[in-house]
């Protein structure tokens, strides 16, 4: 490759200038259409959660917990038993 300097010789074709003229512009159309949806969406108004969704949702998350909680109990009665057949397998 030859060196660049301010002789250097660039050709750019009519088509390649207007693809990046038209992608350019697509671009800042599309940012301009995001900002105007961001800030529609800033004056909604925010929904509203009934006691009914809170009611049911703080039921869900409770009965997550008592079944985590009781599928820990399980692999701690597992764990016992395996240390159990384990520590009678290293005494033999």
């Amino acid at each position: 490759m030859g060196e660049l300097n301010e002789n250097t010789k660039v050709t750019i074709d009519m088509k390649t200038v207007l693809l990046v003229v038209s992608g350019i512009i697509s671009l800042t159309t599309m940012y301009f259409a995001l900002q105007k949806d961001i800030e529609l969406a800033k004056q909604l108004p925010e929904p509203e959660l009934t006691r009914m969704e809170y009611d049911l949702k703080d039921e869900m998350v409770r009965k997550s917990i008592m079944d985590t909680q009781q599928k820990v109990e399980e692999n701690s009665e597992k764990l016992d038993e395996i240390d159990s057949k384990l520590f009678e397998i290293i005494n033999k």
